[in-house]
């Protein structure tokens, strides 16, 4: 039971929001199987509860979404200090591409819809690489001190 505590303790856990049930679904499946814990929300004001209850390394959401978009979502983690430090990757639609082209510094990726199954793992893998460095020492990932 302790050794499994430790496994989900170095499985990276993703915090998936989507308002598509189907496309949710299928996220979470392709993100599972390449490894990763995922929790689920159907739109932001959700997400954000989950965010600060739960120990999760990075946020993939949906750009547009009922009572609070991603980007919404993304500025309120910024603010937070608990959770500020989480990578985030906004998935969008084509009507959209302009705005992820002008940037926006609460942003980590940019994925567009329909998403690669194997473009959004590897940019969960870089930017997992960027705020997890592997500790040379151990071969494992540093995570970073969660406040609580």
């Amino acid at each position: 039971m302790e050794h499994d505590a430790s496994l989900r303790s170095q499985t990276p856990c993703v915090l998936l929001v989507e308002d598509d049930r189907s496309v949710r679904r299928y996220l979470e499946v392709t993100l599972q199987r390449s490894g990763y814990r995922v929790i689920t929300a159907s739109d932001g004001l959700e997400a954000m509860k989950l965010a600060l209850a739960s120990e999760i390394d990075v946020v993939i959401t949906d750009a547009v979404m009922p009572h609070l978009s991603g980007q919404q979502l993304a500025k309120f983690l910024r603010a937070n200090p608990r959770v500020a430090h989480l990578p985030v990757i906004l998935l969008t639609g084509q009507a959209n591409r302009a705005v992820a082209a002008t940037g926006d510094d609460q942003i980590d990726a940019f994925l567009y819809k329909p998403v690669n199954a194997g473009e959004l793992t590897n940019c969960l893998a870089r930017l997992l690489q960027k705020s997890h460095p592997i500790n040379p020492n151990t071969g494992r990932r540093t995570i970073p001190h969660r406040i609580k």
